[in-house]
């Protein structure tokens, strides 16, 4: 009997699983809570998106869809002048993506999944998880078309892509953390019509920092444009009595900026205004004996980059592949657990030292390039330093840790992320700040002398690359 495989989630990160999996032959069952399409904020994705959608093969599928072509960013960021991050002129034509609408993205994912072969259930609400030990070994469910019934499907493996909801770490680990940092809070709304700043790269998104956060204008198709104002939630909370609505407090932070207010002059308002807590995580583990965490049911980051999706989709083919690996006999089940553990941590954690760099702005853009460059350890050679910047918030040098046996040395991430807690912290003790939790290097989970790697042929999973002779 082929091996079952269980994901619970169907936005980018658990359809991604579902429809890699399902390609490889494995029986897959996919259970998500909403009916699809459904609202969700995001729309800006990384390149690194479209080289897994290309090889899951729904990227013709999203390309069909008309969404605005996204070639990169230009930041207006602390008092320096603006600077552009074009991924076309620093890796190429092929490097762009898209802005897109995520209700009918996310729907044209799931999709894609079920003609693969995936069985896909909406409106399917999972109540519990069943172990034997620390394994989980099936899954408690109800389908909203018959709520008084309750199912259960046993599994081999099973992926957590249930969202920040997080299923595993919230209610049967609780191995959640939240990085005090960054608890912030976003509230956004939509205008047609609009404009970019000059030397945006085209269809790219503004990051436009104010004293108090940063604002985002997104291009998208048609003529529509999101617009969103990040900040600390003590900050909003101060700020919340001030206004009648949140549409009025929407309407007066724009206005603030006097680089937004003009971009959106020319557009018409369209409700509704929307908040929504950025407060980043990460769990101590994202994966264990039988599962697998995906997405934002593993960690979350603030969305200054604009790397969710990207973490959805790596992590999700991160999932697909151990299990397959595991599957195949490849690797061992703990070897593939252990890469998928070590690949995932170090991505967000590479991003979350970033991040935090970038959010002291007084630094200016050299610095962010130098941090960038110590985190891209052995594979900065490659890259110039604003292009090791480019690469990073493309999802590229995610991609190339995976696919590479290559490994990053560990003084060179960890020396960045002391920088980043030292600039972010004024010296505070590692343990007193956002990144301490962190895993910075994939040495701490596996032997990078094993040589694991990830590969797509003739099938996806994790190999270990030939290794040389010894000499006498």
């Amino acid at each position: 009997m082929s091996p079952r495989v269980l994901v619970v989630g169907g936005g980018p990160a658990g359809s991604t699983a579902a429809a890699l999996l399902a390609r490889e032959g494995l029986e897959v069952q996919l259970l998500e809570r909403a009916h699809f399409p459904r609202y969700h904020v995001g729309e800006s994705i990384s390149p690194s998106c479209r080289a897994i959608m290309e090889f899951s093969g729904v990227h013709e599928k999203v390309a069909a869809r008309g969404y605005t072509v996204k070639r990169g960013v230009l930041l207006r960021w602390g008092a320096e002048q603006d600077w552009a991050v074009n991924w076309q002129e620093m890796f190429g034509e092929d490097i762009r993506s898209w802005q897109v609408d995520r209700a009918d993205f996310d729907k044209v994912l799931l999709d894609h999944a079920a003609e693969l072969g995936a069985q896909v259930r909406q409106g399917a609400q999972v109540r519990a998880i069943r172990f034997e030990g620390e394994r989980a070994v099936a899954a408690e469910w109800t389908s909203d078309q018959d709520p008084g019934r309750t199912r259960t499907t046993e599994f081999d493996f099973l992926v957590d892509a249930s969202g920040r909801a997080g299923l595993l770490s919230t209610r049967y680990l609780h191995n959640r953390h939240s990085h005090e940092v960054f608890r912030n809070v976003a509230i956004w709304a939509y205008y047609q019509g609009g404009s970019l700043l000059p030397g945006t790269p085209s269809g790219g998104i503004d990051v436009i920092s104010s004293p108090e956060g940063w604002y985002w204008v997104i291009p998208l198709a048609e003529g529509q444009y999101s617009v969103g104002f990040v900040t600390h939630q003590d900050r909003f909370l101060q700020r919340r009595p001030e206004f009648a609505s949140l549409e009025e407090m929407f309407h007066a932070l724009v206005d603030e900026s006097e680089t937004v207010r003009g971009l959106v002059a020319d557009g018409e308002f369209q409700g509704p205004v929307r908040v929504e807590q950025d407060f980043s995580y990460a769990a101590d583990s994202f994966c264990g004996p039988g599962w697998f965490m995906a997405g934002d049911a593993g960690c979350f980051l603030d969305p200054l980059l604009s790397t969710g999706v990207h973490l959805a989709m790596f992590s999700g083919m991160l999932s697909a592949a151990a299990i397959n690996a595991t599957v195949t006999g490849s690797v061992t089940e703990q070897e593939a657990r252990d890469f998928h553990e070590a690949l995932y941590r170090n991505a967000y954690a590479r991003l979350l030292t970033l991040v935090s760099g970038m959010y002291q702005k007084y630094q200016g853009k050299q610095s962010y390039f130098w941090l960038a460059q110590r985190l891209l350890g052995n594979s900065a050679s490659r890259h110039r330093p604003d292009n090791a910047f480019g690469a990073i918030v493309a999802g590229l040098s995610d991609l190339h840790d995976a696919e590479t046996t290559e490994v990053a040395p560990m003084t060179g991430l960890r020396e960045a992320a002391d920088h980043a807690r030292e600039r972010a912290t004024g010296g505070a003790a590692a343990s007193d700040v956002t990144t301490a939790p962190m895993r910075m290097d994939p040495n701490d989970l596996y032997d990078a002398a094993s040589g694991l790697h990830l590969v797509t042929t003739p099938a996806l999973g994790i190999r270990r690359a030939a290794l040389p002779l010894a000499t006498a």
